[in-house]
């Protein structure tokens, strides 16, 4: 494993979190750190840098978020394996005990082969991961299964799993409705093309089971249908948005409710968004939207179909921001996203006022035009 002096130092693990945000609970889901200098492959097992790994969820933390481990952010089932997404969740969640941090982690079926996984099968890949992100101390989020998504002949199926877990787990979880758009193999998930009926039955289990959930993440891109079904959810359970198209209506809210958030996009508009939120702590509304909606065409630009690949340009960022010493990523998906999608993504986030240091930004981002041979770099 290699560190570089660029990257940032951890935060000392003596140092204490800043008071959470008061007025809504916001995740960030975060991305991994790849080590540039492992000798693998885009098809061999995830060589992680550590280091820069933590020390990005330190900077998370130091701005009030929480943070979202080993999500699809992460590249779960794109990159990052099981055995290195289980090591993830152990570290991080040492990390956050030692200073108060804020933590969720994706527990889900990716050990499990990508076909031919039985409903017994899927069951006992969530039960080994549950058992690892609560024997680590961290709230789980119980994650869209592509397995469980082949494997279910209907809704029954879905609310009979789901059940099974939330009867045994120790703490109330987060359930996890990803649309296609971000993973096409969970097309019909909750048993149903149709998302009115997959809704009711997402909304039966959760009565089924009391105090068994703390939330739901949504991340479907409708506004529209996040809002009708936080107005469902009993008093109890949290709407989490993972809307990074219309994030900041939805967390503003109206008149009936709000959601709060979970969001990828919120890696690297870090400090953007903890300082609009604590606008909202305030009672600050329209001060919330002026911080926040300007960073939308970034948002809606780095998930640009196909929108699985917004990981490339979330770590484009980081790097150029200098959370990380170079642009590779686990699996090779540095090559996801186009040069100029790149150049745009760098161009919208400067104008936002993203960047530490901006020069070097600048030069990070004219190496790597070079580099590909753009004749204006």
């Amino acid at each position: 494993m290699h560190s570089s002096p660029s990257a940032p130092v951890p935060a000392s693990p003596s140092a204490p979190a800043p008071p959470p945000l008061r007025s809504r609970t916001v995740f960030a889901a975060a991305h991994v750190v790849a080590d540039p200098h492992a000798d693998t492959t885009p098809d061999g097992p995830a060589a992680v840098d550590w280091d820069a790994t933590l020390a990005f969820r330190h900077h998370l933390w130091s701005h009030g978020l929480g943070v979202a481990e080993a999500m699809d952010t992460a590249q779960r089932g794109a990159g990052l394996d099981w055995g290195a997404a289980a090591e993830l969740i152990r570290r991080s969640a040492a990390e956050a005990q030692a200073v108060g941090g804020l933590l969720a982690c994706g527990a889900g079926t990716d050990q499990l082969p990508a076909h031919g996984a039985s409903l017994g099968d899927v069951r006992h890949a969530y039960e080994e991961q549950l058992g690892t992100v609560e024997a680590a101390g961290a709230r789980p989020v119980l994650m869209a299964s592509r397995q469980l998504a082949a494997a279910a002949t209907g809704p029954e199926d879905y609310r009979e799993l789901y059940g099974h877990l939330l009867r045994q787990t120790t703490r109330p979880v987060i359930l996890h409705w990803l649309g296609e758009m971000f993973d096409p193999a969970l097309a019909g998930y909750w048993g149903s093309a149709e998302p009115d009926t997959a809704t009711e039955t997402l909304l039966a289990l959760v009565a089924d089971h009391p105090g068994k959930v703390d939330g739901i993440k949504i991340s479907l891109l409708d506004p529209g249908r996040e809002v009708r079904l936080r107005r469902r959810l009993p008093r109890t359970v949290r709407c989490y948005t993972g809307d990074d198209f219309h994030y900041p209506e939805l967390i503003a809210g109206d008149g009936h409710g709000f959601s709060h958030a979970l969001l990828g996009v919120f890696d690297p508009l870090a400090p953007l968004a903890a300082a609009a939120v604590r606008r909202l702590d305030t009672g600050d509304t329209a001060g919330f939207r002026a911080a926040l909606d300007p960073t939308v065409a970034l948002a809606r630009h780095l998930f640009a179909a196909p929108t699985r690949h917004y990981k490339t340009g979330v770590v484009l960022l980081a790097w150029l921001a200098g959370h990380q010493s170079h642009f590779t990523m686990v699996g090779g998906l540095q090559s996801a996203r186009s040069l100029p999608h790149l150049r745009r993504a760098h161009q919208l986030a400067d104008a936002l006022g993203l960047f530490p240091d901006p020069e070097h930004a600048a030069r990070r981002m004219r190496t790597l035009l070079t580099v590909y041979g753009a004749d204006d770099a």
